[in-house]
Order: structure tokens, then C-alpha cells, then sequence
């Protein structure tokens, strides 16, 4: 019985019988992927260049900004903990944010990158956001919404743990010439 739905659409076929439907669903976390991965060595690369940012005091420093957002965060013992050595904590999140995004944007250890991500974005949204009315304006929560895709789904395609796996699969001493 039909009710009216087709179900044979888009049945062009690419990759070698593969359907341009499929090909799209076998790809479509890649652009989020390469988003994050490139916002985040972005943010990493950002603070690391920024001199007034790396300083316990300042306009623009992070210790300024620990302090300006103490009161508004949801937990302000986490702000407490940064303010206990901003610089550090600075370089902490800036070296976090490089690494999270180069293994996203390489597809190395991807569900773990994707994982420190969504730590990062967390953190962020508790403290750096959470004061944003509506909570939608806070980008945080959106990038930590985003990250979860690629913490349940890893990065299979295109990528170095896909390249990992294969070499996996592959009998030892067989060559291919």
C-alpha cells in the first residue's frame, strides 16, 4: 500500500552504482567537519596571536574576561579555576582548540577530537554564554549541539582513522603492484 510517496527519486547513479542520495547521506557530516575543524584552529590560532588576549589583566586579556563573567556564569567555580592561573588556562584552551580542530579537520582520532570539542563548547557555554537571553544568541550551545554528530559518527570517510583502518584490514608482507 502507498500512500502517495515515492520512493524511487534520485536515482541518478555515481561511485559505481551508487545513488546521488546516498552518495550525499555517505558524506554529509564532512561539511560540519570541516567547519569545526577550521573554526576551532582558527579560535586556537587567534588566541595564540593575540597579545593582549595571553594576560592575566588587561583590556581584551583573558583574566579580564574570567573576571567579567564570574557573577553571569552557571558555575562559577569553573571561572574560579581558570582565574587561578588565567595565562595557563589561556593557553590550555588555545592549544585544546588546535588540537581539537586539526584532529577534526584530519579525521584523527576523530571521536575523541569531536569529544574534546564538545568539552570545550560545554565550558565555554557555562561560563562565557550562559548569561545570553534568549539562550539561543550564545553561540556555545550551538557548537556544542554541533560537535555530537561527530562524537557518535567519528569521521568513516576521508579521512586518517579511515586510512588507519584500512592499513588494519590489509594482510601483513601482501603487496600490490
Amino acid at each position: 500500500m502507498t500512500h502517495g510517496f515515492r520512493t524511487d527519486t534520485h536515482t541518478s547513479h555515481v561511485d559505481g552504482g551508487r545513488s546521488l542520495r546516498d552518495t550525499a547521506t555517505h558524506y554529509a557530516l564532512l561539511p560540519l567537519r570541516v567547519f569545526l575543524g577550521v573554526t576551532f584552529i582558527y579560535a586556537g590560532l587567534d588566541k595564540l596571536t593575540d597579545s593582549a588576549f595571553m594576560k592575566d589583566s588587561g583590556s581584551g586579556s583573558i583574566g579580564d574576561q574570567m573576571r567579567g563573567i564570574k557573577q553571569s556564569a552557571a558555575i562559577p567555580a569553573m571561572v574560579d579555576m581558570a582565574l587561578n592561573n588565567p595565562v595557563g588556562f589561556g593557553y590550555a584552551i588555545a592549544f585544546g582548540e588546535l588540537a581539537v580542530g586539526l584532529g577534526t579537520l584530519l579525521g584523527l582520532l576523530a571521536r575523541l577530537a569531536a569529544l574534546g570539542g564538545a568539552l570545550i563548547s560545554l565550558s565555554l557555554w557555562l561560563t562565557m554564554s550562559w548569561a545570553s537571553t534568549p539562550y539561543y544568541y550564545g553561540n556555545d550551545l550551538a557548537y556544542l549541539m554541533a560537535w555530537l554528530p561527530l562524537v557518535l559518527a567519528g569521521a568513516p570517510y576521508l579521512s586518517l582513522d579511515a586510512l588507519i583502518r584500512v592499513r588494519r584490514r590489509e594482510p601483513v608482507g601482501v603487496y600490490s603492484h
